[in-house]
């Protein structure tokens, strides 16, 4: 099927709304070099550090974000949400849907190299490889042989991909996969130079320059640590002639009066608002609110805690959450309360929008009684009489917002003693996936329009699931959607609604919000595009005008 005609994502109608924000003259390339500046350098705020450049290792927004605008992959997402020819000019998919051919166009690396069929097998490899302790490696289940690979029963090359000359990648599933073209658009599914990763071993990726690039910028300045990092134009891109921008110079801002002082004297074109920003800027010519397929939501450690395995506890601390007050009144960001892990407007089925057909009110709703009376319950069950726990979560505004918000309610209502631990990004992310804490504040963003990528982290084993949760009847239904009924689209929605249930009644994990996103642009940028799920921001076709 060639790229043009997207491959529909089942009966699944997504993200009706799709963003193409740019200011001014909207989404649309530019008419003409004579609108462009003399300086073509965009200077971005980003809320945290950029943590990883490793196709394989890389988890969280701003990494997913930088790898998405110096790479490229077979396929990428563009405008209403479909995936169009990036590296692969075109694709062909068997009858039976289990064999998808991609026809690869001659590219380069920023060094140069050639860009071939082999550098795609040999990033998949890596990436499934146990070894490398990729966390998106789940990604590849329904590749042939990943199952196996994963229990390191068979080696990483027996994936179900294989390089048909310089050009031709051919890849075979267990059973057809409806949104697989999707799959492929996603970083963690980008090529990868096995001499430039041999070459620099544990040192790959750790700096800008232990690295190269194939996509429409490369990585030219950042440390592995540091708070800003740039990138350039690659003259190497395949579509070199339509990247504008000659450099993005991105700085982690975590003050908020800082961030808006460095955009009014000039030294940032955008910025991200948080606290009483939103409100006190609504009137800026450069402001605008954006809708994030990205949900907040508490994580308890079960394996570290019997009363955090008690179900009566987690029902407890999320009844005692007013998530209405939360968003209004502390973020008034835009962001509104989560009904469960899958956000709003990502997928709808029949008309049904996923998020309201798949909720338990009863999960998510504000019982102070109710909250009290269980988490009594629970303390008895538990054998104790009182109860202290450590509140993990970032160390920006929002992250700082939060704890405090939920130390104030579950003290104030349930007794217990709450000590907020606000950490950078990158240790918090690490700490997570090392069981490192108590309670935490997770994020995740939605990498593809489809619940499963929302639903799958919380089954048994995943590499996500850091609260360590388990249901047997949840794994039971989440199989289902990904095996046997994974081409049988009523059944399959069937499945994800009432898994999310589960999930919400047994409160696996405790939902906060949906976030938003505002932020002031300079009128002068133009054509940066933005997409609520994956990486976000697309700059290839961005610039400065006059």
């Amino acid at each position: 099927m060639k790229l043009s005609a997207m491959a529909k994502l089942g009966t699944v109608a997504t993200l009706a709304t799709m963003l193409l924000a740019a200011c001014g003259n909207g989404a649309s390339p530019a008419k003409s070099s004579t609108d462009q500046a003399k300086n073509q350098t965009l200077t971005w705020m980003e809320s945290s550090s950029l943590t990883s450049m490793d196709n394989s290792l890389a988890t969280d927004i701003i990494s997913a974000e930088t790898l998405n605008n110096t790479g490229a992959g077979l396929l990428k997402f563009g405008a209403g949400n479909k995936t169009y020819p990036s590296v692969a000019t075109r694709y062909t998919k068997s009858k039976d849907g289990k064999t998808y051919t991609f026809y690869l166009r001659k590219s380069k690396w920023s060094n140069g190299q050639p860009v071939t069929a082999k550098d795609f097998v040999y990033g998949w490899q890596r990436t499934v490889n146990p070894k490398t302790g990729s966390q998106y490696s789940y990604l590849y289940a329904d590749i042939k042989n990943d199952t196996a690979i994963s229990k390191g029963k068979e080696p990483a090359s027996d994936l179900g991909v294989k390089a048909e000359g310089n050009y031709k990648l051919v890849v075979n599933l267990v059973h057809p996969i409806s949104y697989f073209p999707t799959l492929v658009a996603q970083v963690s599914f980008f090529p990868q130079n096995k001499s430039v990763v041999q070459k620099y071993g544990k040192a790959y990726a750790a700096n800008a320059q232990n690295n190269v690039y194939n996509g429409p910028f490369k990585l030219t300045y950042w440390t592995g640590t540091s708070d800003n990092w740039t990138l350039t134009k690659n003259p190497s891109y395949w579509d070199a002639k339509g990247v504008k921008l000659h450099q993005l110079k991105f700085s982690a801002v975590k003050d908020p009066q800082t961030a808006l002082s460095q955009y009014q004297s000039g030294k940032l074109d955008a910025i991200y608002l948080t606290g009483q920003q939103p409100r006190n800027l609504k009137s800026n010519p450069g402001y605008r609110s954006l809708t994030s397929a990205r949900a907040a939501y508490v994580e308890m450690n079960e394996k570290h805690d019997s009363l955090m395995r008690n179900t009566k506890a987690r029902q407890a601390l999320s009844l005692a959450i007013n998530r209405t007050q939360f968003t209004k009144k502390v973020l008034a960001d835009g962001s509104i309360p989560a009904t469960g892990i899958v956000t709003k407007g990502l997928a709808t089925y029949k008309g049904k929008d996923f998020a309201t057909e798949a909720t338990d009110p009863s999960a998510t709703a504000y019982d102070q009684a109710k909250a009290k009376k269980l988490w009594a319950e629970a303390l008895k069950e538990t054998g104790r009489k009182s109860y202290n726990m450590t509140l993990m979560s970032n160390d920006t505004p929002v992250g700082k917002s939060t704890t405090e918000y939920l130390q104030s309610e579950w003290s104030k209502l349930l007794g217990l003693k709450v000590t907020n631990q606000n950490i950078p990004y990158k240790t918090r992310l690490a700490r997570s996936a090392a069981g490192q804490f108590d309670v935490v504040v997770s994020l995740w963003g939605a990498d593809f329009p489809d619940p499963i990528t929302d639903l799958q982290l919380f089954t048994s084993g995943n590499t996500y699931n850091n609260g360590k949760w388990s249901n047997k009847a949840y794994d039971s239904l989440i199989n289902k959607v990904t095996t046997t009924d994974a081409n049988n689209p009523d059944k399959r929605w069937n499945e994800m609604v009432s898994a999310q249930k589960i999930l919400l009644q047994n409160e696996g994990i405790i939902p906060l919000y949906q976030g938003g996103k505002p932020q002031l642009l300079k009128s002068k940028v133009k054509d940066v595009v933005y997409y609520p799920i994956g990486a976000n921001w697309d700059f290839s076709h961005a610039y400065i005008s006059k």
